[in-house]
């Protein structure tokens, strides 16, 4: 009897550690990287993902309190998050990841009261003498040179003969 216990105590214990093991909690920094040894070579090529609207600092310094939501919306498009029980707040948020370098992540939370935007808070505040130096930039001129007959002989001869016009 004595012989029977030891035995499957012997046997039991390794079977115990291994699946004490298999069982033990992995934490990752990022819940969405894989587990593959060869996802992480530099060699692998990994694309750049990017999701959500995309913001910049431009947008952002066009936005001014007591707009309304219609304006907001023009200036920055459809927010990415609007919740139905605080209808008084949009989340506007962007993330990139390029290849093997971490995630970037860029949010900008909204408020309104009565359909006016009365407070702004994210990566970026708005500048509106930037947005105004933007509109008073120099407008660029091209000049275009007037247009030279460049046709080649054979164009020529038909045009002269008359089976063809000056504007084909």
């Amino acid at each position: 009897m004595r012989r029977l216990v030891i035995l499957s105590v012997v046997v039991s214990l390794p079977l115990v550690l291994a699946a004490a093991g298999c069982a033990r909690d992995k934490k990752q920094d990022d819940p969405y990287r894989s587990d593959s040894v060869l996802s992480e070579l530099p060699f692998v090529y990994k694309m750049t993902v990017q999701q959500g609207n995309i913001i910049t600092e431009q947008m952002v310094n066009q936005i001014e309190l007591g707009m309304n939501r219609e304006q907001v919306r023009y200036v920055l498009g459809t927010p990415l998050l609007t919740d139905m029980f605080h209808t008084n707040r949009w989340d506007y948020i962007y993330t990139i990841r390029r290849g093997h370098n971490p995630m970037e992540r860029k949010q900008l939370t909204l408020w309104f009261e009565d359909d006016q935007l009365v407070s702004i808070e994210g990566f970026a505040e708005p500048d509106p003498a930037a947005a105004r130096a933007a509109e008073q930039q120099e407008m660029l001129v091209v000049e275009v040179p007037d247009w030279q007959d460049n046709r080649g002989i054979i164009r020529r001869t038909l045009n002269a003969v008359g089976l063809e016009t000056a504007d084909d």
